[in-house]
């Protein structure tokens, strides 16, 4: 751990299926309070990790995104939710898969995280797990998911759709952390697991850089993912640099994908190869920037 400074970042995305002429202006307002407010927890002195499980939290349970509240039922029927978050300096990790009937599927990798030896909990042990600690549970699926902002009803049936919400920071310590969690891809198959619970290909953090991913599971965790930004950039590659190279493999498989980053200097990066990726930024050295489109 570094001695405490003043350094801080933070950066956050809602998802990299925003599709082109769709007015997404509520979903940037949200993006843009959620931020200031993440800003003012890191410049009191809370920790990466502390922020970015709120802000991924306060996503899930507002409806707005493809993860928790926002997302849709599985070709069975019925929601699961996958999440993962990361501690940079400890390399600590959880994460939960194919998790049915939880608010925030984020709090339940926590959990995992600090409460088991595990990394990853799924289906049924993760429903069990989070149900033995209390984790606040969905008692009427019907009235408590709804469709989030810019997302068609038929599109919720087409798996071509996608979305997910995630956060990476950098605070005052020196300590990096990511989470990201998704309702998954529309019109999934019951159990199907993306990139976003796996650690190292939806999320990763060490002492150098905190990455989050958005975008076809499947296409990011065939092109490397996270993990092989981190690798890139720890060895020398500019940031920018080693994000496009892993988002151009992922256009080369025939996906799209978009990711947020800091790093340890708290350089900052969010890009995309999609129609569009819901974003924003701040850091004690940057103001606060929050677009869709641009």
């Amino acid at each position: 751990m570094s001695q405490f400074n003043e350094n801080y970042a933070f950066a956050l995305h809602g998802g990299a299926g925003a599709v082109a002429g769709r007015n997404y202006d509520s979903v940037e307002e949200h993006l843009r309070s959620l931020t200031e407010g993440c800003r003012a927890l890191l410049a009191k002195g809370c920790s990466a990790l502390d922020v970015v499980e709120t802000a991924v939290t306060e996503m899930e349970r507002s409806g707005m995104y493809v993860a928790g509240r926002g997302s849709a039922p599985n070709t069975a029927g019925y929601v699961e939710l996958d999440a993962s978050i990361m501690h940079g300096p400890s390399r600590a990790a959880g994460a939960v898969a194919a998790l049915p009937g939880f608010e925030s599927p984020i709090q339940v990798a926590r959990g995992v995280m600090e409460e088991t030896p595990h990394v990853l909990l799924v289906g049924s042990g993760a429903e069990a797990f989070a149900r033995s600690n209390g984790y606040a549970t969905v008692e009427d699926p019907a009235s408590y998911y709804i469709i989030p902002v810019g997302v068609t009803k038929e599109e919720q049936t087409d798996s071509n759709a996608h979305g997910t919400v995630g956060a990476v920071a950098l605070d005052q310590s020196g300590a990096l952390a990511a989470a990201t969690s998704t309702g998954g891809t529309f019109g999934k198959l019951e159990g199907r697991v993306g990139d976003t619970p796996l650690i190292g290909s939806g999320t990763w953090a060490d002492d150098e850089i905190a990455i989050s991913c958005t975008g076809i599971g499947e296409h990011i965790i065939r092109a490397g993912g996270a993990v092989s930004i981190a690798c890139a950039f720890k060895s020398g590659v500019e940031l920018e640099t080693a994000i496009n190279d892993m988002l151009i493999e992922v256009k080369r498989l025939g996906g799209d994908a978009g990711v947020i980053a800091v790093t340890r200097n708290s350089s900052m990066a969010t890009l995309y190869n999609s129609a569009g990726m819901k974003r924003a930024s701040v850091s004690n050295q940057q103001p606060l920037q929050v677009t869709t489109f641009k």
